[in-house]
């Protein structure tokens, strides 16, 4: 089955009469259509024929010889991923290029904002397709599809750009508009991507408005292994323990990539590796070394008190207020 056969398929809501729930609704209200166009993209995490194109791509990307360009194009010197920033460009310009075209006089304008977005689709799309390959199956099949729509904003937009070098303005303009109505299905689907399966998200950034302030008793030192991964519990939060001799350093044991369980990785020179997707923290700190991850994993800090026993807490600043309601009392002074 060929991908626009996929896509359409996946939705019911739109090429098929109402559901139930929706048939007391007149067809017309904006919920209704609001209703079914969520649906339809939610269907799309469910299309396992999706999968056929997703995994091909999926192992593709992950070959390409970019060598530290990975991490570069991750954002893990920034600290969250690179693609939302580079999209600014393309859309910005093509956007412009779409309001100058509905004012005398812009064409030349018009034409080299086109022109600028086709060169930033480029590094934007690349950011992309390497942050997309390291996420799970549902947000592969939808980031597929958001791809399919970029691409086809991309090809509209360089026939835009043909035309209007070829004298042929108003067929430039009519496929320009064209392309921007595919970009910005293709936008929706990124923000699902985004919002709704919080792709590139941190998904450790709850834990310090999880974990009650004040130090927790861990356990007895002689308890963790040297140069062992040990997981703990904070409370609920699930922490991972790493005893290098005296010091004992203790991250969130959930990575901030997509809540892989670091206490079941590798460590080695001072960090730890997801067993996940092969993100790497550095132990002393949470500071992300190599991605997929951008986001630090959580510290605690540690202290070993009489006799021999290891209690940890959030850094100073970091945990949320006492007062919050529900929490129980598990701190040890």
């Amino acid at each position: 089955m060929r991908l626009p056969q996929l896509i359409h398929a996946t939705l019911p809501g739109i090429v098929s009469g109402p559901g139930r729930h929706e048939r007391a609704t007149p067809d017309g209200n904006p919920a209704v259509r609001a209703e079914r166009l969520l649906a339809a993209v939610d269907s799309l995490e469910r299309v396992a024929g999706l999968d056929a194109v997703a995994r091909p791509l999926q192992r593709a990307v992950r070959s390409l010889p970019l060598g530290r360009g990975r991490d570069a194009l991750r954002g893990v010197w920034l600290g969250h991923p690179l693609h939302p920033a580079l999209v600014q460009l393309p859309i910005g310009s093509w956007t412009s290029a779409a309001v100058l075209d509905l004012l005398p006089g812009e064409r030349r304008a018009a034409g080299l904002l086109v022109a600028l977005g086709l060169a930033g689709a480029v590094p934007a799309a690349l950011a992309g397709w390497v942050d997309w390959a390291e996420q799970h199956e549902q947000q592969l099949r939808v980031g597929v599809v958001h791809a399919a729509a970029n691409a086809a904003g991309v090809l509209l937009y360089s026939g835009s750009l043909a035309a209007r070098l070829n004298g042929r303005p108003g067929l430039g303009r009519a496929l320009g508009f064209a392309g921007l109505g595919a970009v910005t299905a293709g936008g929706i689907l990124g923000g699902h991507l985004a919002f709704r399966q919080a792709a590139g998200a941190n998904h450790a950034e709850n834990v310090p408005h999880l974990v009650a302030p004040g130090w927790h008793v861990l356990g007895m030192l002689d308890d963790f292994p040297p140069d062992t991964a040990v997981r703990r519990l904070v409370g609920e939060i699930p922490v991972v323990v790493v005893r290098e001799g005296e010091k004992v350093h203790v991250l969130a044991d959930r990575c901030s990539h997509l809540s892989g369980p670091l206490s079941q990785g590798r460590t080695a020179e001072g960090c730890i590796e997801c067993p996940w997707h092969g993100s790497v923290f550095r132990l002393s700190d949470g500071a992300p070394m190599h991605g997929p991850a951008t986001a630090p994993q959580p510290r605690f800090e540690s202290r070993i008190t009489a006799p021999g026993r290891l209690e940890v807490r959030l850094p100073a600043g970091t945990s949320a207020p006492a007062h919050r309601p529900g929490w129980a009392s598990s701190t040890a002074g």
